[in-house]
């Protein structure tokens, strides 16, 4: 097919591009750059794909400019996110009684524009709108989890890896019991990839693993695939340092259900160990500009051999 990318050179996008173009398919890549050409509605149409992958929506506006520029009668693909469940709270401190894993007809948020707040009012964020934007042109949804692998520009790995690099001898940990749903970017891609292909309009699919360490045996697993010999020091919660916190306790698993795209459209996803070992290679191998110190590090591990 003829397929158009929107979002195509990031870190997600640019794993879908790639995945098409090895299957076969030709891929156009439209993305923002500094500045973004106007208007974009005839370049992408004198493309006359076949399909589209919107993988850079972020709001209700963004997938309307899509929307209105593209063609009826194609196959579309929305990328979406696990935060638009109503669990997902539990992770700014909301109560949740929802029981896991939550499954595509898991209740979603009652509220909206989540990450808005004094220091961003203007923020439009909001994947809820971008879902209903596309599924009345009868799209295919993709909710991702906690997406990691090579490139990614969030550095999932990185609360481990820099003190890994630091050649710390000990690391500050919490009880790290949370379950988190995870999936390795080469999956996202191959999910996407058959999504497009199938042309499972209207139809909403999970991505993400079929088995998932807690945080704190994805730490270990982490610090094990660096090959970290060091030790792992339970601390109070309340001492954690701030990229660690997220190994302190919390009441709600964000554990999703895939099954439904295992299914209906065949996806299967890599080992996760071998997944994991690439993309810790690829940051080690590809570290950030900026290091920070472990002063927060060595106050919580005076606390927690106290």
């Amino acid at each position: 097919m003829r397929v158009v990318v929107l979002g195509g050179t990031g870190f997600v996008g640019r794993w879908i591009v790639r995945e098409l173009a090895e299957s076969g398919h030709q891929v156009t890549v439209v993305h923002r750059g500094v500045t973004e050409p106007e208007p974009e509605s005839p370049r992408i149409r004198e493309q006359s794909p076949e399909g589209l992958i919107d993988v850079a929506a972020y709001s209700r506006e963004d997938a309307q400019q899509v929307l209105r520029a593209i063609p009826n009668r194609i196959r579309l693909l929305a990328l979406s996110s696990m935060d638009v469940y109503r669990a997902s709270g539990a992770l700014r401190g909301q109560p949740s009684q929802d029981p896991a894993p939550l499954d595509e007809s898991a209740p979603l948020r009652e509220s909206r524009y989540i990450y808005r707040d004094a220091a961003n009012p203007l923020d439009s964020y909001e994947k809820m709108d971008v879902e209903e934007e596309y599924l009345r042109r009868g799209a295919t949804i993709l909710r991702l989890p906690m997406v990691y692998g090579e490139h990614d520009d969030s550095r999932r790995e990185e609360f481990i890896l820099r003190r890994c690099r630091g050649d710390r001898d000990q690391i500050p940990i919490g009880p790290g019991s949370l379950l988190w749903s995870r999936g390795y970017v080469g999956d996202i891609a191959r999910a996407a990839r058959l999504a497009i292909e199938a042309n499972a309009g209207g139809e909403i699919f999970n991505v993400c693993e079929s088995r998932t360490w807690t945080i704190g045996q994805w730490a270990r697993q982490i610090a094990s695939a660096a090959d970290w010999r060091g030790e792992f020091v339970r601390v109070p919660d309340d001492s954690l340092p701030a990229d660690l916190r997220l190994t302190r306790a919390h009441e709600q698993h964000l554990l999703f259900d895939a099954s439904k795209i295992r299914r209906d459209l065949g996806w299967i996803e890599t080992s996760p160990i071998r997944a994991l070992q690439d993309s810790v290679d690829w940051h080690l191998a590809h570290p950030p500009d900026t290091i920070e110190g472990f002063t927060a590090d060595d106050e919580a591990l005076e606390v927690g051999g106290s």
